[in-house]
């Protein structure tokens, strides 16, 4: 438990907003039963030590503290708002009142009330309306009004850490409870009555700032009139999401098709703090020599991130890492290029980017729905694990891939010449060396064509990094090919095969 309060301490200080206590309880339960039992704690434990080390060291007024696990009535929200809770989390009860009957099949496509499912026979099934969930927390609001009624309450506000009003007697003297001591979880901490026990300030992010200032400045004569604009600027680890807020100015003038491709190149010297290129926009390319920290990437959304080593440096790119953990993670669209080693869960949740990569750690392409990520290096452990669409392709002159895979929902496939799907579809389908926008990265059918998008991305990868390793692969290109392994969803093969059956067949109607 002391870990948890020392963690909301920290995030406090690092200007956090908002932190939960998650308890062992609550879920649906669609996950393995040794991870429903003896695991984790209840959120009491941790909501009232977080409460009281944060009171002690006076942060709590400058964040939000919610709680979460089970939480189902309106004594539950009394009690967590007494221990410490600014906000209550629910999700399985309101899951419940619009038709969940925790079959545990979340995770399957065969949830038989239509609630958690993607078949459409199986959604025809769902009975939920919003009323249900509204008329639920309703009598959840009524319950907790009641409560505060009774024991004086006007506000949440005033009830918030006032543990002293919790009666543990019932509980401390029951036979099952004999020798238990509640007084250091009840602890109220002897601070000034100046000192705030619930959330009633703003947190400082210093965003007047940020670098992104700077950029938008710089970049004036493209916002305004969409002419090119190049720029360079030296970054720190301590400029973070760096691009985001002139994403931000690009989507509210021209929306997510953004602006034409390297309408805006800023070219990076230096290390880049967490989430670089965050949620960047079409038009943007980001080119940093140097490296960068976790989250790169994180919620792409059209625009170009490049990062690579200086020309000078005498390190082998594939045997270091140039990118931390979680890149990519929810990108929906545009390109990444990396000449170096990725981190732990690249491109997790990944639903539309392209990423080219020198190696990653484990857990690559975790939970991936969309997207082509091309990795010419070695992977960590349980790649592909829960990747349900997308493809990837792994170089692998070893043949070790197969048992660092997690094969649960994918097929490792060997990547055929070029000649081989030359018949395999029209031009129209064929992948294309550049993006086509924001809704389109040009990768073609992705059940054919194989070898001509390995090497249109191989081909990228050398003219935004120079990388010596996509240089190596694209001289021997013929021997490279044989060592390529595919990952492809199995559900994914199905639904393409299917929308392709259906082309075809309205294609053959219509030249009837």
């Amino acid at each position: 438990m002391l870990f948890r309060s020392v963690v909301a301490a920290g995030v406090a200080k690092c200007r956090a907003d908002h932190v939960t206590i998650s308890g062992y309880e609550g879920g649906t339960g669609a996950s393995p039963l040794t991870s429903l039992t003896h695991a984790g704690s209840p959120w009491e434990i941790g909501l009232a030590e977080t409460q009281q080390a944060l009171v002690e060291n006076g942060l709590r007024g400058r964040i939000a503290v919610q709680a979460d696990g089970g939480l189902r009535t309106g004594r539950d929200v009394a009690v967590a708002a007494l221990l410490g809770a600014d906000e209550f989390g629910f999700a399985t009860a309101p899951l419940i009142s619009v038709g969940c009957i925790m079959m545990r099949k979340c995770h399957l496509n065969t949830c038989p009330v239509g609630v958690a499912t993607q078949d459409p026979v199986l959604r025809a099934r769902f009975t939920g309306q919003p009323e249900h969930v509204i008329n639920y927390f309703f009598f959840v609001a009524e319950e907790l009004r009641l409560i505060m009624a009774e024991m004086g309450f006007r506000t949440i506000n005033e009830m918030i850490g006032r543990c002293d009003r919790l009666d543990v007697a019932p509980a401390v003297d029951h036979w099952k409870a004999a020798g238990i001591d509640l007084s250091r979880l009840l602890y109220q901490a002897e601070v000034d009555p100046s000192v705030a026990r619930w959330n009633s300030e703003r947190q400082n992010h210093g965003l007047e700032s940020a670098l992104d200032h700077a950029l938008i400045a710089a970049a004036g004569p493209a916002l305004d009139g969409g002419a090119p604009v190049r720029i360079e600027q030296t970054i720190r680890n301590i400029n973070r999401t760096a691009g985001a807020m002139l994403s931000g100015q690009i989507a509210r003038r021209f929306g997510h098709q953004g602006l034409p491709d390297e309408t805006i190149s800023v070219r990076f010297t230096g290390v880049a703090g967490q989430s670089f290129g965050a949620f960047l926009a079409h038009g943007v390319t980001l080119d940093l020599i140097g490296d960068a920290n976790d989250y790169v990437g994180k919620g792409l959304s059209g625009g170009r991130v490049i990062v690579r080593q200086p020309e000078e440096a005498k390190r082998e790119p594939t045997e270091n890492i140039i990118v931390g953990n979680t890149v990519l993670y929810g990108a929906i669209a545009g390109e990444a290029y990396f000449q170096g080693v990725a981190g732990e869960r690249f491109a997790v949740r990944n639903s539309g980017a392209v990423a080219v990569v020198e190696g990653v750690g484990d857990h690559g392409c975790e939970y991936m729905t969309g997207g082509v990520v091309v990795v010419l290096g070695d992977t960590g452990r349980n790649f592909a694990a829960g990747m349900s669409g997308g493809v990837a392709y792994v170089y692998d002159p070893q043949g070790r891939f197969g048992t660092l895979a997690n094969l649960a929902m994918v097929d490792l496939e060997r990547v055929g010449p070029a000649a081989s799907n030359a018949q395999s579809g029209d031009e129209a389908r064929r992948p294309r060396q550049r993006a086509l926008g924001a809704h389109d990265s040009g990768m073609g059918d992705m059940l054919t064509f194989d070898a001509e998008r390995l090497r249109i991305l191989v081909e990228r990868h050398l003219l935004h990094t120079k990388s010596a390793r996509a240089r190596m692969l694209l001289e021997n290109w013929d021997e490279a090919l044989t060592h390529f392994v595919k990952v492809m969803p199995k559900d994914y093969r199905r639904a393409l095969t299917d929308l392709e059956a259906e082309r075809l067949a309205a294609k053959t109607v219509a030249a009837e």
